[in-house]
């Protein structure tokens, strides 16, 4: 496969590395006027671990070239509807996940089960706490914000979450920007007797670039609107 890589910090490197130790070949480019120069280039599918402000002009981009993208860029999603309605429109194929590591996948899945849970105990107050280094632009994270969905679906007694400003019927995220932590969440049940933390940390960002690789290789024929979800049911059959 020929994959264009938009976004060339770090992950966009380790992307890079990992396409090439697999036989792929990749070009790469890290703003929107670097890009233009592959307008007329074709590609078999797009990666963008690039800014918030630059994310949705390249999913428009990839849509143009009728390219399908897997979009890893977070601090966006107010314009996600936006996407998906023009993708929808377009025929085109935009992959999104907050988070690519199969790791913090299935401590999604482990989170619904633990919620669904612990709704039966109302004496325990939840709340999440995130890590991440001191480049990454926005707070809280993706995955946070997808993790505190997933928890408070579950939980009659939140209606959603905040952040960093406590409220009793919301979860609370609190977050730190930390030298060079790729990325560290906790969820924390706390009751007045006791405290029950669930925390998926990264030791580095290859298992983020390994999990965009493998959905680049397993997106490329497909249309719509896709998530790891869908991605992880079809490992699973």
């Amino acid at each position: 496969m020929h994959i264009l890589i938009l976004g060339y910090g770090k992950m966009g490197k380790t992307i890079e590395s990992i396409l090439s130790s697999k036989g792929h070949t990749s070009d790469h480019a890290d703003t929107i006027e670097e890009r233009s120069r592959f307008g007329n280039k074709n590609f078999d599918v797009i990666i963008d671990f690039s800014i918030p402000d630059a994310a949705l002009d390249n999913i428009f981009f990839a849509f143009q070239k009728k390219t399908p993208i897997v979009c890893g860029t977070t601090g966006w999603l107010n314009r996600f509807e936006e996407a998906k309605k023009r993708c929808e429109e377009e025929g085109g194929t935009l992959f999104y996940s907050p988070n690519y590591s199969i790791g913090v996948n299935l401590f999604f899945q482990l989170n619904k089960k633990f919620a669904s849970v612990m709704n039966k105990f109302v004496d325990y107050d939840v709340s999440m706490n995130e890590i991440h280094h001191t480049q990454k632009l926005d707070a809280p994270s993706g995955t946070a914000i997808r993790l505190a969905e997933i928890v408070t679906e579950q939980l009659d007694h939140k209606t959603g979450w905040s952040f960093e400003k406590p409220a009793k019927d919301k979860l609370q995220i609190t977050s730190e920007r930390i030298g060079e932590v790729p990325g560290t969440h906790t969820i924390t049940y706390t009751s007045p007797i006791d405290s029950i933390s669930l925390t998926h940390e990264a030791h580095s960002r290859a298992g983020f670039a390994m999990g965009a690789v493998l959905v680049a290789e397993w997106v490329w024929d497909k249309k719509g609107v896709l998530g790891m979800d869908e991605f992880l049911g079809d490992l699973m059959l």
